[in-house]
């Protein structure tokens, strides 16, 4: 399987999970707390990456190392501890389709402005209407899902 492949596989896995992280987390948060559910996941994710990080590599330098870049690059964490958050405290309040829609055009949404001008040393790719449109399509989704 060639690199982008992988990469398209891993992207529609990563969106079907994220779903389902959405509902699982939802619960979890409603049974013991939107905090304490955050903090077992952070919990969690940091100690399976740590083994894995062993079992894999033999070693955990990547953390040493990663102390060492620009602390912008550090920041990725704490977006995933607001994602995380999000969906376990807006879950149960307004749908997991709902914050799946909302959450997928939001990143839509940074996603082409981070394309369009280069930001954090990406890519610059242009801004065709096609993409603009399926933006505007998805943003108007999310909006709609939000009807009960």
């Amino acid at each position: 399987m060639s690199g982008g492949a992988l990469a398209t596989v891993l992207a529609v896995a990563a969106g079907l999970a994220g779903s389902i992280q959405v509902a699982v987390m939802s619960r979890l948060g409603e049974r013991v707390g939107v905090g304490e559910a955050l903090g077992f996941s952070t919990l969690l994710t940091a100690a399976v990456a740590f083994v894995g990080l062993l079992v894999v590599k033999r070693s955990v330098t990547g953390y040493e190392r990663a102390l060492h870049q620009p602390l912008w690059m550090l920041t990725g964490g704490l977006f995933g501890l607001l994602i995380v958050f999000t969906v376990t405290y807006a879950g149960p309040r307004i749908g997991v389709t709902a914050t799946v829609g909302i959450l997928i055009a939001g990143q839509l949404v940074m996603g082409a402005a981070i394309d369009r001008w280069g930001l954090f040393g990406s890519q610059q790719i242009a801004l065709h209407w096609p993409r603009v449109l399926g933006i505007f399509l998805l943003a108007g989704g999310a909006a709609l899902s939000l009807k009960k």
